[in-house]
């Protein structure tokens, strides 16, 4: 007797598995050529030495032909460096920081600190990037000779890499190691656009001579793109609107009137030359031919819209930007007191947030190079008149920077209503909420330096038998800020 075993079928699984899509990847005949240009390139393959040339030619093009691009440009620039930083060294020595401090902001002002920072603030939302060199200067009237030259990022580049074999790691004219740190950078002698300009002449700068400042958008990004970039179709956009907008009303006020007539055509009206043109005296009534009649042109423009679309143009524009169309605009009569000052918030956050960059990245390098000539200046001419040898140079010279800290003071946002932000002021030191180096770092200044001032204030008070006259405390609303509101509400 044969057992025969039958296999089983395989059990085939009924279950539907969920096959999840995004709409935004699908491509249909209706968004193809919205998503033509997408591509998957790395960050500096998109910015090529060709596409941020592009961008910044028309970039600078725009900031020097539109009002409101230079404006944007200039209030950013203004409100991030403003009169320049100011040094605070925090050290154990005392004396010693502030000596630093004030022979540091002695050297700033020789060679005009604050000025460069705002053109690399400038540069750096035009061109995308910002240049500075670390150079010596001889004839700078300073203990000193450090000095910073601006360049233009034309010149950082290398116009044919496979001549120059040191520089085949390398994304246009930055250098980089095996680690990917930046080494070098290759500096044109001259400008690309001079008449005169031999491209085959660079110098190969180390990178601790050089400071270069852009916006990181993206990893493995090397080098910046025009920060307005995004607005510079819509800046096209509202030059066409106005112009076409000012080209009708200007047709409008050409033709002082018409000449018309409802009679059909080859009716009873008497001939006249088409287009022809009839002179009006001024303060005189006139007979016309038989069957016309006299009109004017409506003047409808600038149509009622024409605000409505430019202040939308021109909020889109300042969003890249992080700016509040009030502050584009330099016009908050449509704001109330509220939300005026909510704008401003996220303005002053992004300020907040590009000064300490610029801190890191520009001025503590600038102090570190600084300090070191300092500290060699100092101690060759010390008062006892020794003079260092080879050996203690080379040690100052490779002191760590790390052991310098440093804290930089700008300048503070005025606050609208200054009344109410003294009271804020004094209930949150009251309760604890802050301290006195916070409130005068909001105001961009010092608080040793201010302490020290009103010392000396009122002993000198006191020696002359002054009393300040302390004015009385005004009563509190818990509606002041309600009413103040109202009274500032405008038609939105």
């Amino acid at each position: 007797m044969w057992l025969f075993s039958r296999k089983k079928k395989p059990r085939v699984s009924t279950a539907k598995y969920l096959q999840a899509r995004y709409d935004a990847a699908q491509t249909t005949s209706e968004n193809v050529r919205h998503w033509a240009m997408a591509d998957g390139l790395s960050a500096d393959a998109s910015m090529t030495p060709e596409v941020r040339r592009t961008l910044r030619n028309r970039s600078r093009y725009e900031v020097a032909n539109n009002s409101y691009a230079k404006g944007m440009i200039l209030t950013m620039a203004g409100d991030c460096i403003g009169t320049g930083p100011r040094l605070q060294l925090q050290t154990n020595e005392q004396d010693n920081n502030r000596q630093v401090e004030l022979d540091f902001e002695r050297w700033a002002e020789k060679v005009d600190l604050a000025s460069k920072l705002r053109a690399m603030r400038i540069a750096k939302a035009t061109d995308g990037e910002a240049f500075a060199l670390l150079v010596n200067n001889p004839n700078l009237n300073h203990e000193v000779k450090l000095d910073i030259r601006l360049i233009e990022a034309e010149r950082v580049t290398i116009p044919n890499v496979k001549y120059y074999p040191d520089a085949v790691n390398s994304v246009d004219g930055v250098e980089f190691d095996a680690y990917g740190n930046i080494t070098y950078y290759y500096v044109l002698k001259n400008h690309p656009g001079d008449f005169s300009a031999k491209l085959e002449d660079f110098d190969r700068v180390p990178v601790d001579a050089m400071i270069h400042w852009f916006r990181q958008e993206r990893p493995e990004q090397h080098r910046g793109i025009p920060e307005i970039t995004p607005a510079l179709p819509l800046f096209a956009q509202l030059r066409r609107y106005t112009l076409a907008v000012l080209a009708a009303a200007e047709t409008a006020a050409d033709f002082a009137a018409v000449i018309y007539t409802d009679a059909p055509a080859n009716g009873e009206a008497q001939p006249l030359e088409a287009m022809d043109v009839i002179s009006l005296e001024k303060r005189m009534a006139t007979v016309l031919a038989d069957g016309w009649k006299l009109g004017q042109i409506k003047a409808e423009q600038p149509a009622t819209s024409y605000p409505e679309f430019k202040r939308e143009i021109l909020g889109e524009i300042g969003r890249c930007l992080q700016i509040p169309v009030n502050i584009v605009t330099g016009d908050s009569s449509r704001h109330n007191y509220a939300s005026g000052r909510l704008d401003h918030q996220v303005y002053y956050k992004a300020l907040k947030i590009e000064q300490d960059h610029l801190a890191l990245v520009v001025m503590d390098r600038i102090f570190n190079a600084w300090y070191r000539e300092y500290s060699l200046e100092r101690t060759v001419r010390s008062p006892e008149g020794l003079h260092l040898n080879q050996h203690a140079l080379k040690q100052i010279l490779q002191t760590p920077d790390s052991r310098l800290s440093t804290n930089w003071f700008w300048d503070g946002q005025e606050h609208v209503d200054p009344a109410k932000e003294a009271n804020a002021q004094g209930t949150r030191i009251t309760n604890l909420m802050t301290n006195l180096a916070t409130e005068y770092a909001r105001q961009g200044k010092d608080w040793e330096i201010e302490l020290r001032q009103i010392a000396k204030e009122r002993a000198l008070m006191q020696e002359l038998h002054l009393t300040p006259n302390v004015p009385e405390k005004p009563p509190d609303n818990g509606n002041e800020e309600v009413n103040n509101n109202d009274d500032n509400t405008q038609n939105q």
